[in-house]
């Protein structure tokens, strides 16, 4: 088979429409939706330092082998629930939406 320009790309996936019913409101939509689950992952990530930081010192996980990954885990678990529950969330989320606007 001989290389050239004309077989080196699918000349079918340049012929597409799925971005035909791509309109301003529903992108806005899908950002509106990402930076509230951007804002929501910052307050995850926010909480689990604050406990991670505050039970520095606890053995809620007990004092075995694999005790500090157990209590990792639980307190991201704990953080990951409690996203966007705290109100930061939704302060980073009107401070940047308004921001991003402008």
């Amino acid at each position: 088979m001989e290389i050239n320009s004309s077989n080196l790309y699918n000349k079918d996936i340049l012929q597409t429409n799925k971005f035909d019913n791509v309109t301003n409101d529903s992108v806005s939509k899908m950002e509106d939706e990402k930076l509230r689950e951007v804002s929501n992952n910052f307050e995850a990530f926010f909480l689990q330092q604050i406990l991670e930081t505050s039970l520095k010192t606890t053995s809620i996980a007990g004092e075995g082998t694999g005790s500090d990954v157990i209590k990792g885990m639980y307190l991201q678990s704990i953080a990951d629930s409690s996203s966007g529950t705290f109100g930061i969330s939704d302060m980073l989320y009107k401070f940047l939406s308004e921001n991003n606007n402008k």
